[in-house]
């Protein structure tokens, strides 16, 4: 059976000059492992017994970015899976797409992670060194240029 993992790919809008895109102002979070090869990406983990994979998305950003659900705006119509193996192993994980509220909220790091960094799309998939982890915040990307 498949480990099954979800999460949250997180971003904010920066205020941006009248003139720039409004897309110009999106930063991604991305969390670095303090394990294994110290990669980076978005809150995620495993889904507990009894959780729905939502609710796993939400603790895990919780736990592991110190956000609340209630600093968060989920986005509606967009959810990924991405499968993988880990270790011999099929992972599936499950990423939602949610906005910030406020932009200047404190990230707090858990033990699972050394470091945090607000990125724009170019860079967020320099340091995600994963092709699907790339490719997918890029689709998240254009996901959020079709709504503006």
């Amino acid at each position: 059976m498949a480990v099954r993992a979800c999460g949250l790919i997180i971003y904010r809008r920066l205020q941006s000059p009248p003139s720039a895109k409004v897309t110009d102002g999106i930063e991604y979070l991305l969390l670095q492992t303090s394990y294994g090869t110290h990669h980076w990406t978005p809150p995620k983990g495993l889904v507990d017994p009894g959780e729905d994979d939502l609710q796993t998305a939400f603790r895990e950003t919780q736990e592991e970015a110190g956000l609340q659900a209630s600093q968060l705006t989920l986005i509606e119509g967009y959810k990924k899976e991405l499968h993988y193996p880990v270790r011999g192993k099929p992972k599936t994980v499950i990423y939602w797409l949610a906005e910030m509220k406020d932009c200047n909220t404190e990230i707090k790091l858990s033990e699972e992670h050394q470091a945090f960094q607000w990125l724009k799309l170019e860079d967020a998939c320099k340091l995600a060194e994963y092709e699907d982890m790339q490719a997918t915040l890029k689709e998240v990307h254009r996901f959020l240029c079709s709504k503006e």
